[in-house]
């Protein structure tokens, strides 16, 4: 069944019934038998109606069939504003102790959103396994972010095959996070990429045979397939990281180290999402529109700051996501990026604030809270001529008259 929904997407329903039994720590640098018409819609308390699993290599993955809940995308009318797309995206998802992925899936579902997470390799690997990693430039099992404990491996399967099932994107944080100027992201060759990127994704090729968890589901999806876009660590290396990604079949990156809110092009033939520069609330400069980046504006980097401080940070947090949001949501419309990570730095502070904007921007009409692969596919459904108006638009501008941007030439 398909709900006309807002802004040019007609939204894909499903029937219940699904496969049987449906049901970490980042690095500093998401009812009824119709999809809600905000964008994909999380499935909610429904398994999405799946054809019978064939599994894939080790059964660690299986193809079940086209992923549920996704808006196909119409294009804009001519003379229409843009609906406003909102793009929450989490770097490094795993599920530990703080269990933030579980939290923000059930977020979502209560604000209609699907969102992007982007899973680092090692978080589906144990410890006691990771000599198995062979990082660019470092020792067999190096690594600058922690492996998960084995209880914590098989919560962050569960998490990764339910946020599929719900709708959302699973993209790729790749593994290490290596951040060293001199053996980090940064200094990678294309080659290293690719071996970073085809290790990152053999992870959870081979889980199954990794782990030895055979008694769990096998992932619904093929991850080569349905890997189209990441994030680097510490926004660092993209300019040899894009001629590997587009070879291996990528359509977007999201590791440019900021942006404008202006309305995204293309770079070496991949869609160009970057972090943006958005108002930060008490000072005259602008910060990146991730918690990382407030952090270190905030504490210098520490994530144990003054407690004192820390509910003027919180709202200083919260009020620097609005302004960006409201900045393009009254001007020029161009979709609005989010980056963050499941991290209790500074008490939690981060976290409270962007589920705050989370909830406050979804409560918006005409607001669209989708992945970075549902944009693309949008991107994609529009006249070229169309988007390159759009893109003429400036930070804040806001068109005397719409038709001079979206009807085409």
């Amino acid at each position: 069944m398909l709900a006309q929904g807002a802004g040019g997407l007609l939204v894909a329903g499903a029937a219940a019934l699904g496969l049987a039994g449906c049901g970490a720590t980042g690095k500093p640098s998401s009812r009824g038998p119709a999809a809600p018409a905000r964008g994909a819609g999380p499935a909610g308390d429904r398994a999405a109606a799946l054809r019978p699993a064939v599994l894939i290599g080790d059964g660690s993955m299986a193809d079940t069939g086209a992923q549920p809940f996704q808006p196909v995308p119409e294009r804009l009318e001519p003379g229409r504003r843009p609906p406003q797309f909102v793009v929450f995206s989490w770097d490094g998802a795993g599920e530990d102790s703080k269990k933030l992925f579980s939290h923000f899936r059930t977020v979502a579902q209560e604000v209609k959103a699907t969102m992007s997470f982007f899973l680092s390799g090692i978080y589906v690997l144990p410890e006691g396994k990771k000599d198995l990693y062979l990082p660019p430039g470092h020792r067999p099992g190096a690594s600058d972010i922690g492996y998960l404990a084995d209880g914590h491996v098989r919560a962050t399967l569960e998490q990764v095959r339910l946020a599929w099932l719900e709708g959302h994107e699973i993209g790729t944080h790749f593994n290490g996070h290596f951040c060293s100027p001199t053996t980090g992201v940064g200094t990678w060759t294309s080659e290293q990429w690719r071996s970073e990127l085809e290790q990152a994704v053999g992870f959870v090729e081979k889980w199954k045979t990794n782990t030895g968890l055979h008694d769990m589901e096998p992932l619904p999806f093929d991850y080569r397939r349905e890997l189209i876009g990441g994030r680097t660590p510490c926004l660092l290396g993209q300019d040899r990281l894009l001629p590997t990604a587009a070879a291996m079949g990528w359509k977007y990156d999201a590791s440019s180290p900021g942006g404008n809110q202006v309305w995204p092009g293309k770079k070496l033939g991949l869609w160009d999402f970057p972090l943006q520069s958005i108002p930060f609330p008490g000072h005259h400069f602008q910060v990146l529109s991730m918690d990382y980046n407030m952090l270190a504006n905030q504490t210098g980097g520490t994530p144990n700051g003054d407690p004192s401080r820390r509910p003027y940070w919180q709202q200083q947090a919260y009020g620097s996501y609005m302004a960006g949001f409201n900045r393009a949501y009254t001007t020029n419309r161009a979709p609005f990026f989010i980056g963050n990570h499941f991290e209790s730095w500074n008490g939690g502070i981060y976290i409270k604030a962007v589920e705050q904007a989370l909830r406050d921007i979804a409560a918006h009409p005409d607001v669209r809270l989708v992945s970075f692969r549902q944009l693309v596919h949008w991107l994609e459904a529009q006249n070229p001529s169309v988007l390159a108006k759009l893109r003429t638009l400036n930070v804040g501008q806001t068109p005397t008259n719409w038709s001079d941007y979206t009807a085409p030439a």
